[in-house]
């Protein structure tokens, strides 16, 4: 079985650090691929751009995605990511400081598969992280890719 790839959408430099460090901790040892802001991670999951000669069928098994996001929000990565047949069943967790209830609210009704807040300790945050991988990579079965038409 391929390795399970995470993808990790994230502005601040310091949460990726952060994120990177507490995957490391955990002893998850998926790659993972950082993107920057929303429009790359677009760009990512739909082969386009930098992107182009990417294999479309070879998706992550998870996305972890921030909200606040440059260029393309979070939430609209998530409507585009569930609009798109080959993407539709990809597993979102939004990971996010956000507090907002409107954010959480919006998430599920994009159909978020959860929705987890960023806690600022750290030991607390790999605790998180751990039993996030022990579900979404290891215990979760990934969805089949939707293969379209075209």
């Amino acid at each position: 079985m391929a390795n399970k790839i995470i993808l990790l959408v994230e502005d601040n430099p310091s949460d990726i650090g952060l994120t990177q460090r507490a995957f490391a901790r955990s002893h998850i040892a998926n790659e993972m691929i950082v993107v920057e802001d929303g429009q790359e991670a677009l760009d990512y999951l739909f082969c386009s751009e930098k992107y182009a000669d990417r294999d479309q069928n070879e998706l992550p098994a998870l996305v972890l995605l921030d909200l606040k996001l440059p260029r393309v929000g979070g939430l609209e990565v998530l409507r585009q990511i569930r609009a798109e047949e080959r993407t539709c069943r990809l597993p979102v967790v939004i990971l996010t400081t956000s507090q907002e209830e409107q954010d959480v609210a919006q998430g599920y009704d994009l159909h978020a598969n959860s929705y987890v807040r960023k806690p600022v300790d750290f030991t607390k945050f790999v605790e998180a992280v751990q039993h996030m991988g022990l579900y979404w990579l290891v215990l979760n079965e990934t969805p089949p890719v939707k293969r379209g038409n075209g």
